[in-house]
């Protein structure tokens, strides 16, 4: 559940049906839509700007929609009619095409090959192939959603468990079929499992020795957009059969204002709705809050009815459950606050399962600042220690920039603050604490582009005896040190020996220090 903001590579591994031994491998990604689908390279992916892609996927769907008006359902009924406007040479708005919760699409390269695998509609036949292919949505007939939310780690586990039916393929015929997971508020993938028939395949995290060939789609600033989107791609899956998929992402969880909240895709266009009359549709959700505190928990809203089923300690438990005529029309949305008068806090620890990547236990301290809102807040001197030397070269400097004039637009009025760098020799921003004013970070921002060079050796001893000399006299501040550095130096121990001394003389008005350490996954 705690997870980098950032998507692994993946590939799918089937278990081999003995009818069908030629798929060693899906190609699976979680970036977006490759251009062409059906034709796409699947070791490689597309390098198509995001809105074309989008645009491409939306355009195969809705021809999909349009190849569906063929199919007659058992009864006799027509197919669900797709949502006004379907019309090329209207207005239509695309993105009301893009899944808002996952789906799965019949990848129709031969248009001959929809018909209702039950009742045969006896529609004139269609010659020609499709390029690029369409994409008809798959009925849904089953949806269990589960969402484990961790207040302290900020982060939920959501899992997903649904059932398609190729419905729109005649039994004698097969095709592909794609499985599309929208996941929300900065989501990455943790695994997907699909089963049909004999077959099943599973996704796991694979190290990419050679960087091109996955490639990951990032935004601009380096993180994910709001939504981000995963498929994968199961073969010649035969008209008429169910796909069982168990998909797991995880997201965060939102905080404002002392209230925390969660949004999961979970809409579902009308078109995926099998007939009533037909078909029960059972909808089911569990949710899992593991509050950390044992405060009172405030519930402050949510968009499907829930029950609370216990309360074990730090956890609830809450649970809905109905038959409906149609599936969810809008997102899960859950809200809720932990009331506490002061400062609060906890500590949840993970141990590793079978299924993670990395085999290591996992622990998160938080804190949650509770509703006083008469607490005095510290001034802080800071005094900022970066390490110029040779081996800092390049995007690692860069990136320590970056980060810098982040840290520095965070200080507010009344904070004071230093830099200096270091490598064989030491520079300073200035010979003092500078109280904190647009003037002077702008000034800092540009000593830095003039004086963050890489070169020379690293020696830390220096910086830090000057930072703590400098945070002598800290204004009735709270005085901080941080230290960023990429080396190891032969005297460290001297140097923590020598360092704790000196904390030890200041006694209640030493320095807190903190180090960042600069390296290679």
């Amino acid at each position: 559940m705690f997870r980098p903001a950032h998507e692994f590579p993946t590939k799918t591994t089937p278990k081999t049906d003995p009818r069908r031994t030629s798929h060693s491998q899906i190609p699976t990604t979680s970036t977006p839509f490759p251009r062409r689908l059906a034709s796409s390279p699947p070791s490689r992916l597309a390098s198509t700007s995001r809105p074309a892609m989008e645009e491409d996927f939306a355009r195969a769907v809705e021809d999909g929609l349009k190849l569906s008006k063929r199919l007659v359902h058992p009864g006799g009924g027509p197919s669900p009619r797709p949502a006004a406007g379907m019309n090329r040479a209207a207005a239509t708005d695309l993105s009301s095409l893009m899944p808002a919760a996952p789906m799965a699409y019949a990848v129709v390269v031969d248009p001959g090959a929809v018909d209702s695998p039950d009742v045969p509609s006896y529609q004139p036949h269609v010659y020609g192939r499709l390029d690029p292919p369409a994409l008809i949505p798959l009925q849904m007939r089953e949806v269990d959603l589960r969402v484990d939310c961790a207040a302290g780690c900020a982060v939920a586990e959501v899992t997903m468990r649904v059932r398609w039916w190729v419905h729109c393929i005649t039994g004698s015929r097969d095709c592909h079929c794609r499985v599309v997971v929208p996941m929300g508020e900065q989501g990455s993938i943790l695994g997907a499992e699909v089963t049909v028939g004999k077959r099943s395949y599973k996704t796991h995290v694979i190290d990419v020795e050679d960087q091109s060939t996955v490639k990951i789609t990032k935004t601009e600033s380096g993180g994910l957009s709001r939504r981000q989107f995963f498929s994968m791609t199961i073969p010649q899956v035969g008209g008429g059969e169910n796909i069982f998929a168990t998909i797991r992402w995880s997201q965060r969880l939102l905080y404002d204002n002392g209230q925390f909240s969660i949004d999961i895709p979970f809409q579902f266009p009308q078109y995926v709705n099998p007939l009533p009359k037909v078909f029960m549709k059972r909808e089911k959700i569990e949710l899992t809050v593991n509050t950390g505190v044992s405060k009172e928990v405030l519930l402050q809203g949510s968009s499907h009815p829930l029950k609370e089923k216990s309360r074990q300690g730090e956890k609830l438990h809450f649970l809905h459950e109905a038959v409906v005529e149609n599936w969810s029309n809008q997102d899960f949305t859950f809200a809720y606050s932990v009331y506490s008068g002061d400062l609060s806090g906890g500590i949840l620890v993970q141990p590793s399962t079978l299924r993670d990547y990395d085999d290591r236990d996992m622990f998160c301290i938080f804190l949650l600042p509770g509703n006083n809102k008469k607490r005095k807040v510290f001034r802080k001197a800071a005094v900022f220690i970066i390490d110029t030397s040779g081996s800092m070269q390049g995007k690692p400097l860069e990136n320590v920039k970056n980060a810098m004039s982040t840290a520095l637009s965070e200080l507010v009025q009344g904070d004071y603050f230093n830099i200096i760098t270091f490598n064989d020799e030491l520079h300073s921003f200035s010979s003092c604490l500078e109280q904190v004013n647009d003037n002077m970070i702008e000034k800092a921002k540009e000593w830095m582009n003039a004086n963050f060079i890489a070169e020379g050796g690293t020696d830390i001893m220096h910086p830090l005896s000057e930072a703590m000399a400098l945070l002598s006299n800290s204004h009735d501040a709270l005085p901080q040190i941080f230290l960023v550095t990429d080396g190891s130096v032969e005297d460290e121990r001297n140097i923590c020996h020598s360092v704790k001394a000196q904390l030890t003389d200041r006694g209640y008005k030493s320095p807190r220090i903190s180090t960042f350490g600069l390296g290679n996954l």
